[in-house]
């Protein structure tokens, strides 16, 4: 029990050590200044943080994909692009009138690194913006733009769900890996039998803007 326990703790700790190792980086940054003084304070701070202020702990999941991540980045500027484009021309339409939605996904993961991950990277593509989050559901609910019918909102799920699968694919842990591509398949088969995916209990509210 007291092995498995220091195992648990251990690993804990090497996956904590990338953060700590920002938190020092950021504060000699913040000095513009390399010393002994400056790195040893820096790592006490670093670590007084992370201690001493409750917060719940967010563990790496140790593994990283350089091709998932470039994969990852290229789409999300190729998102950003689109995106970017689209609420352009929906701005200068005159005949558009406004119709949003308060939408809520239900992620595939509990991991809160992944939710928040994809949390930011849905907020920053214009049109898109997460208003609040259920942590123990794993539920986001986002404000969508020009959401006028139910496929709309289906394409905002697919999207965020999208996002969601490619950031654990490139830094989530095997497992999320798995889960992941189980859920796209059966995703896949669905649509591919004409059926619509299983969704939360929660409706989606739509609101007209004036």
């Amino acid at each position: 029990m007291s092995q498995s326990h220091d195992v648990s703790r251990w690993g804990a700790v090497w996956r904590q050590l990338p953060l700590l190792i920002a938190l020092v980086l950021l504060w000699v940054m913040l000095w513009d200044h390399i010393d002994v003084l400056t790195v040893v304070s820096g790592v006490v701070l670093a670590i007084t943080v992370t201690r001493a202020l409750y917060l719940p702990p967010v563990l790496l999941s140790g593994r990283f994909n350089p091709w998932r991540g470039l994969l990852l980045g290229l789409r999300m500027m190729f998102d950003v692009a689109v995106a970017s484009l689209q609420v352009a021309f929906l701005a200068v339409a005159p005949w558009w009138k406004p119709m949003n939605s308060i939408i809520a996904v239900q992620l595939l993961t509990r991991s809160d690194l992944v939710t928040t991950l994809t949390a930011e990277a849905i907020s920053v593509v214009p049109g898109t913006v997460v208003v609040d989050i259920d942590r123990e559901r794993g539920l986001l609910y986002l404000h969508a733009l020009g959401t006028r019918t139910h496929d709309d909102v289906e394409r905002v799920k697919r999207q965020v769900l999208g996002t969601e699968e490619r950031i654990v694919l490139a830094m989530g842990t095997h497992e999320q890996a798995v889960d992941v591509r189980l859920a796209r398949k059966a995703r896949r088969a669905e649509r591919a039998a004409g059926r619509t995916p299983a969704e939360p209990q929660h409706d989606h509210t739509p609101k007209e803007d004036a």
